[in-house]
C-alpha cells in the first residue's frame, strides 16, 4: 500500500468512525472504534494462518501452538470477523460483539480484563455498529503483508492522534504527539535493556522505542518493557497498543493504578525512562508521603507533582540509566521546595541535557514544554547542554506544529555530538554547552534561552549610514502616502455628506 494510498484509507475510517461522536459521550467512543480495529486485527492475523495450516494439510484450527509459536493470538469461531460480520445487521450485535471479546479474553490469557466489553451498554443503542463492522470489513489489518507495513500500527497512532485532538484533554492525557516521542527516543537510544514508563498512557513511549530498535536493526529479544497507568481505561488502551504490536504487556501490570502510592514496580532499575507525566497535578496526596524513600533530593511541594514524578524516576535509574521526561518550562525556574531539588539534581550532576521545545505541539494546549535528559553516568562530567529548539518545526494545521524528521536529527545529532565531545560547537541561539559554576551563578535556573543568548545575524556588508538614510527615506515616504489617503478619504465622505466636527467625521446637515 502506497503513502498516499495509506493516508485516503485513515481519512475514510475516521470519517466513518467521526459519525457516531454525536450518538455517545466524546470521552467513550475512541473505545468502540479501537476496540473494532483491534478485534479486526488478531482475527486477520488469525484467518491467514489458518488458511495456511488448511492448506499445508493440518486443518487443525484447535492447535494452539501452531499460533502461539508465531506470536498469534488464538480466535475462535463465533468471534471471528467473518461470523460478526454475516451478524452485522442483527439487532443483537452488540450483544455478539461483547460475546466474541469475552470469548478471545479466555483463550488469551495476556488480553485477560483487557478488552473493553460495552458494545451492548445502553449508552451506545444509537450507534450504528452494522455499519462500523461493514466499513472495516475490506481493509486487511492483520495480515502478514498488512504487518509488515505496520498498517494497523498506523490506523491506531492516527486514530488516538484524532482523538486527542478532538477531545478536551488536557496535554493529551493519553496521547503524546509521535514527533515529541521520537525527539525522545533518537536522544537516549535505548537498542537494550529496561524501558520504563510511570506514566504510560496508551503506550507511545514503548511503540516508538520498538520502533527505533527495528529501524537500527535490533531485536526486541533484547528489551524489557514496564510501565503503570492510573486510568483503568487508558491502560487497557496501551495494553492493547502493544499486544497489536507484538509487544509482551505484562510489563504494564495486572491492574491500572497510582504510581505515587501504589508503585507496581517497587525494586525495579531501569536503563531508560521515557515518560510525559501530567503538568502541574495540586492534588497528588503528598501528604502521605513525607517520608517517602524516593524524594533523596528534597521533598516535592505539595501543590505540585513536577518533582515528585522526577525524583521517582531518577529513583528507577540503574547505575548507567538515562531519563528523558517532558515537563512544563515552570519546572525550569520555579522556586521554594522545586528550586531546592533542581538544585540538587544540578549539583549531583544528573542534568545531561535541557531542550526548550516550540509551542502548539500538543493537540489540545498550546504551551511549549521542556525535556529532561537526565544521566546516572553523564560522558561529559561536570558540564549541561542546553538546547533551544523553540523554532524548529512546521505549522501542519492553524493550531499545530509538528517536528519533521530532520528537525529530529537536528536535535539528536547534537546531543550526541556534545555527549562524545566530537563536532560540537555552541551555536548562538541554538546550543550551549554549559557548566555547573555556570549554572549556579544563574541560580539554577535552566531555561535554555538564559544560556545559548541570541542567534547571530549575518552581516549584509551595508553601511550603517546607508541603512539609516533608506530606513528614514522609507518613513517618510509612509508618513507621506498616509496623509494622501488621509485626504482621499476625507474628500470621499464629504463627496457622501460627511464632514469633520469636534476632531470626528460627522453627519453634515
Amino acid at each position: 500500500m502506497k503513502e498516499e494510498d495509506l493516508k485516503g484509507l485513515e481519512n475514510k475510517l475516521w470519517e466513518a468512525a467521526d459519525k457516531m461522536r454525536g450518538a455517545v459521550p466524546v470521552s467513550s467512543y475512541k473505545f468502540i472504534v479501537l476496540g473494532l480495529i483491534f478485534l479486526k486485527y488478531i482475527s486477520d492475523s488469525f484467518e491467514e494462518k489458518y488458511q495456511k495450516l488448511v492448506e499445508e494439510g493440518y486443518g487443525l484450527e484447535e492447535d494452539r501452538d501452531s499460533y502461539m509459536a508465531e506470536n498469534i493470538f488464538y480466535v475462535p469461531a463465533k468471534a471471528r470477523w467473518e461470523y460478526l460480520n454475516a451478524h452485522s445487521k442483527d439487532a443483537n450485535i452488540g450483544q455478539l460483539i461483547d460475546e466474541a471479546l469475552e470469548e478471545i479474553e479466555k483463550e488469551n490469557p495476556s488480553l485477560k480484563g483487557v478488552l473493553i466489553k460495552q458494545y451492548n451498554s445502553p449508552d451506545y443503542k444509537n450507534v450504528n455498529l452494522g455499519e462500523l463492522i461493514d466499513i472495516f470489513t475490506n481493509v486487511k489489518i492483520g495480515n502478514k503483508e498488512a504487518q509488515d507495513k505496520d498498517i494497523l500500527g498506523r490506523i491506531y497512532e492516527y486514530f488516538l492522534g484524532q482523538f486527542a485532538s478532538n477531545e478536551l484533554q488536557k496535554g493529551g492525557e493519553f496521547y503524546t504527539p509521535a514527533c515529541l516521542v521520537r525527539t525522545m527516543v533518537e536522544c537516549i537510544e535505548p537498542y537494550k535493556g529496561r524501558i520504563y514508563d510511570p506514566a504510560c498512557g496508551s503506550g507511545g513511549m514503548f511503540v516508538q522505542s520498538v520502533k527505533f530498535i527495528e529501524k537500527h536493526k535490533g531485536t526486541m529479544q533484547n528489551v524489557a518493557i514496564f510501565g503503570q497507568e492510573k486510568n483503568p481505561t487508558t491502560w487497557k488502551l496501551a495494553k492493547m497498543n502493544l499486544a497489536i504490536r507484538g509487544i509482551n504487556n505484562e510489563g504494564l501490570g495486572k491492574f491500572a493504578d497510582d504510581t505515587f502510592h501504589n508503585d507496581l514496580h517497587k525494586d525495579l532499575k531501569a536503563d531508560f525512562v521515557l515518560a510525559n507525566p501530567p503538568f502541574n497535578i495540586s492534588d497528588w496526596g503528598q501528604e502521605k508521603l513525607v517520608d517517602d524513600a524516593r524524594w533523596k533530593y528534597g521533598i516535592p511541594p505539595k501543590g505540585n507533582a513536577n518533582f515528585a514524578w522526577v525524583e521517582h524516576m531518577v529513583s528507577k535509574l540503574s547505575m548507567n540509566g538515562k531519563a528523558a521526561i517532558i515537563l512544563a518550562n515552570g519546572s525550569l525556574s520555579a522556586g521554594g521546595q522545586e528550586e531546592e531539588i533542581r538544585k540538587n539534581l544540578i549539583e549531583t550532576d544528573l542534568v545531561d541535557c535541557i531542550l526548550a521545545m516550540p509551542s502548539n505541539l500538543f493537540y489540545t494546549v498550546t504551551i511549549p514544554c521542556s525535556i529532561w535528559i537526565l544521566n546516572r553516568n553523564k560522558k561529559q562530567k561536570g558540564k549541561t547542554l542546553f538546547i533551544d529548539a523553540r523554532n524548529l518545526g512546521t505549522m501542519v494545521t492553524r493550531k499545530l506544529r509538528e517536528l519533521d524528521e530532520n528537525d529530529i536529527s537536528k536535535i539528536a545529532s547534537t546531543y550526541h555530538n556534545f555527549q562524545n565531545d566530537e563536532n560540537y560547537e555552541d551555536v548562538a541561539g541554538f546550543c550551549k554547552a554549559t557548566t555547573i559554576e555556570e549554572i549556579k551563578e544563574n541560580n539554577y535556573v535552566l531555561t535554555p534561552g538564559r544560556y545559548v543568548g541570541t542567534e547571530e545575524q549575518e552581516d549584509d556588508g551595508i553601511p550603517f549610514e546607508e541603512k539609516m538614510k533608506t530606513l528614514t527615506s522609507e518613513l517618510a515616504k509612509q508618513f507621506e502616502e498616509s496623509h494622501e489617503l488621509e485626504d482621499e478619504i476625507r474628500k470621499n465622505l464629504e463627496a457622501i455628506g460627511y464632514g469633520i466636527g469636534g476632531g470626528k467625521y460627522e453627519r453634515m446637515v
